[in-house]
């Protein structure tokens, strides 16, 4: 790829009750970013640069794969940034980005595994199946380890509409409105899914109170 950013991933997020000003701040920032500023594209990494790697992480579980994916985002972002229209705020086009880039690494993960099980079967020699999702998540502070890797076992295996919205919810704190216009969807949709979602995860999990 011909252009090299700068994504060392830290820890920042907004402050509260920012959100009035963060969009101002955006719009202003989405203005630079059409007119070719590599400062903006640099202010664009430094205040999503951890958002959009927690987002990816909370889906793949992977420190590596969620690398790549905020790596992916921010370059599509300025390949294509004269292109978006401003029809939903910045941040919610990061956030698609990033969820649908995310998802599309666990189709290619599945798709690999299910490979490398095939010529398996077939006696081929199998060195296709990928490491271990790695679980170093900062909720294994709050959790015990086995408790934390059956929850995110859990909740991999929801269906991708209610894993997003579950993981933007619950790990990201974003509102109901945030994640509808993210998913390009309704609130009472979001409200669905994440009801489905708790349901499946209560019906899994011996304690479900202490985890959703």
């Amino acid at each position: 790829m011909a252009c090299s950013l700068p994504l060392s991933i830290t820890s920042e997020s907004p402050a509260p009750g920012a959100t009035t000003s963060v969009v101002s701040a955006d719009d202003e920032l989405l203005a630079q970013l059409r007119q070719g500023s590599e400062l903006a594209f640099r202010t664009l990494v430094t205040r999503y640069q951890d958002r959009i790697y927690r987002t990816a992480f909370s889906l793949l579980r992977s420190a590596e794969e969620a690398e790549d994916v905020a790596q992916e985002v921010f370059v599509e972002v300025y390949q294509t940034v004269g292109q978006f229209r401003g029809a939903a705020a910045l941040s919610t086009w990061l956030y698609r980005l990033a969820t649908s880039r995310a998802l599309q690494h666990l189709r290619r993960r599945s798709a690999k595994k299910r490979f490398a099980y095939f010529t398996s079967l077939l006696g081929f020699d199998n060195r296709l199946l990928h490491d271990p999702p790695d679980h170093a998540h900062p909720h294994a502070l709050l959790e015990s380890q086995q408790g934390l890797h059956l929850l995110l076992a859990h909740i991999g295996r929801l269906p991708s509409q209610q894993q997003v919205a579950f993981t933007l919810r619950y790990e990201q704190e974003l509102s109901y409105e945030e994640i509808a216009a993210v998913l390009d969807t309704t609130t009472a949709a979001v409200e669905s899914l994440l009801f489905r979602a708790r349901q499946t995860l209560r019906r899994h999990l011996q304690s479900p109170a202490r985890h959703v």
